[in-house]
C-alpha cells in the first residue's frame, strides 16, 4: 500500500511568498545563516554578488571615492581592494583561504588602490583621516569626516577600522559580514 500525499496549492502567489519568506528568511538566516555565507575566499559567490547588487541599487560610491560609484567600477573593471592588504597578510603568516575572504574585498579606484599598496589600515587610515583636517587629499578626494564616515558606513566597514592591525584581523572579518548581510537584508527589504 503506498500513501500519496495531496499538495498543497496556494492560488494566491503573494499567500505563497509570505509563506516561503516566514520559513526560509527569518531573523536567523539574516543574521545568522547569510552570515556564515559570506565566510568564502570565492570571488564569484552569489552572495557577495548580492553584496554588490545592494551596493548599486543604493548608488555607492567605491571605498574612499568622492565621485565613482560601485556601479561604475563594476561596468569599468574597477580594483577590488584588500581591505587588509595581502602582503601584509601574507607577512602575518595568513593563508590564501583567509586573505582573499570577500569580506576583506571592497571596489576602489585604481589610483587609490596604486596609493595604499600593501599599507596597514592603521597606516593608510590615519591618512585618510589627516586629510580630512588638512583639507588636502592623499587617498581619494573626500576631505571631510562626515563624508569618510557615509563612506565607510556604505562599504560596510566596521567600526574602529581605523585603527586595526593584525591581531584584529578575524574580528575585522566576522563584524563586516554582519555589515554585509545587513545591507543585503536591506535590499531585499527595498524590493
Amino acid at each position: 500500500m503506498s500513501i500519496r500525499f495531496a499538495p498543497v496549492i496556494m492560488r494566491d502567489p503573494m499567500q505563497y511568498l509570505n509563506v516561503t519568506e516566514a520559513g526560509e528568511l527569518s531573523e536567523a538566516y539574516w543574521k545568522v545563516n547569510l552570515v556564515q555565507r559570506l565566510n568564502t575566499s570565492v570571488a564569484s559567490s552569489p552572495y557577495f554578488n548580492m553584496f554588490l547588487v545592494a551596493q548599486v541599487k543604493a548608488h555607492d560610491k567605491g571605498f574612499l571615492s568622492m565621485e565613482i560609484d560601485i556601479e561604475s567600477m563594476l561596468e569599468n573593471r574597477g580594483d577590488i581592494h584588500h581591505l587588509f592588504p595581502k602582503n601584509y597578510l601574507i607577512k602575518n603568516g595568513i593563508v590564501q583561504a583567509q586573505y582573499n575572504q570577500i569580506a576583506n574585498y571592497a571596489f576602489i579606484q585604481q589610483e587609490i588602490n596604486i596609493k595604499i599598496k600593501d599599507s596597514l589600515p592603521a597606516h593608510y587610515m590615519t591618512e585618510v583621516i589627516g586629510q580630512c583636517n588638512t583639507k588636502k587629499p592623499v587617498y581619494g578626494g573626500i576631505i571631510e569626516q562626515d563624508r569618510l564616515a557615509e563612506n565607510l558606513k556604505k562599504n560596510c566597514i566596521p567600526d574602529g577600522f581605523e585603527s586595526m592591525e593584525i591581531g584584529d584581523y578575524q574580528d575585522f572579518l566576522q563584524r563586516r559580514r554582519e555589515l554585509m548581510a545587513e545591507k543585503i537584508h536591506q535590499y531585499y527589504d527595498s524590493l
